[in-house]
């Protein structure tokens, strides 16, 4: 079985729409502006943006807005393919260039011929390679593995890296010549978390598609979790939040959400216990009770945005109580400022 995904071949109808891929952040903007510029041409295009960013839907809609759209769309997820299959799956081989090859065969190169070939975490591939691609966007040839001669190939070249590899080519890690050729144009693609007003907007998106998907109707996300999402890094940017949704549109409770999106529950509360000397199990249960309470606190303040009088609603406790709470445990100051004059609140 090919190691790299069989030819496509996109549809727009089959993208999600435009406001939704865009959004309506001053950064999306700029990427929606150079891909309107270069979609019609046929110069290479740098992908770049952390895992998770849409780098593989811009590829297709790339290829979808451009004169080669009724032509083959290739993706090739280059660290997939060990080093000793990569050539051959990209260029191909004839019978019996090696053990096993016991027919010709196409590489996803010509596959790729009139159309585009997606290369996804170009930074992987070994400087071999990269001197064989640099061939075919130099002068449209390749050979076979195996081969005599030469075949020519016209496919667009479009390169996704979730690394700076300007860095990667300074450190000498990265051919530069072939970097050079692959960046006629760059697009960088912002993190979700730079995208915080695009939110909304994702999420009704994914909410739509799942529940028609699994034909389930869950109810709409409350405004708070919504905010509490909008505060949150997204580690894995738009692949997470859409993993997130469809959790939530399966199971239908937003716990599933809250459990995700809250920080990783500490170790260590239960207190270190001294059995050198008689211990009272009230005190201790007592400290730990307050331990876990304290982290909990601690967990909340932090998804509301650091909010006491948020924080108290969402645990159901009085203001009041929750600044005693704070004040037994010694929390005097949060991240947005100095519990101001906590006495003073009480009373």
């Amino acid at each position: 079985m090919p190691l790299a995904r069989a030819t496509e071949f996109v549809d727009l109808r089959n993208l999600p729409p435009m406001d939704v891929i865009f959004g309506r952040s001053s950064m999306m903007a700029a990427a929606r502006g150079k891909l309107e510029h270069v979609a019609e041409t046929t110069v290479p295009v740098l992908l770049q943006g952390e895992s998770g960013t849409g780098k593989e839907v811009f590829a297709k809609l790339l290829h979808a807005r451009s004169n080669r759209s009724k032509c083959a769309w290739v993706k090739v997820t280059c660290p997939a393919i060990p080093s000793s299959l990569i050539e051959s799956e990209l260029f191909g081989y004839e019978k019996g260039a090696f053990t096993g090859a016991y027919s010709t065969k196409r590489g996803r190169m010509e596959l790729a011929h009139m159309g585009t070939m997606f290369l996804d975490e170009v930074g992987s591939l070994d400087a071999s390679i990269q001197a064989k691609l640099l061939q075919v966007l130099q002068d449209g040839t390749f050979t076979r593995v195996g081969a005599q001669e030469s075949r020519r190939v016209d496919a667009r070249l479009v390169c996704a890296a979730k690394e700076n590899l300007r860095h990667q080519a300074e450190d000498g890690n990265f051919r530069l010549d072939f970097f050079f050729r692959i960046n006629a144009v760059t697009i960088d693609l912002p993190p979700l978390r730079q995208r915080a007003a695009d939110l909304p907007i994702l999420i009704d998106y994914f909410l739509d598609m799942y529940s028609k998907s699994y034909r389930l109707e869950p109810k709409p996300l409350s405004r708070e979790i919504t905010g509490i999402m909008q505060r949150y890094s997204w580690p894995g940017n738009i692949r997470q939040l859409e993993n997130m949704i469809r959790s939530y549109v399966l199971i239908g409770d937003e716990e599933c959400l809250i459990a995700d999106l809250m920080p990783a529950a500490p170790t260590g509360i239960i207190p270190e216990i001294d059995l050198a000397n008689p211990i009272s199990l009230k005190e201790i249960t007592r400290a730990a009770r307050r331990g876990l309470e304290r982290e909990i606190i601690l967990k909340v303040l932090q998804a509301n945005g650091w909010s006491r009088r948020k924080t108290a609603n969402w645990l159901n406790i009085s203001y009041r109580s929750l600044l005693y709470k704070l004040q037994e445990s010694n929390v005097r100051e949060l991240p947005a400022g100095p519990l101001k004059s906590m006495a003073s609140d009480i009373q």
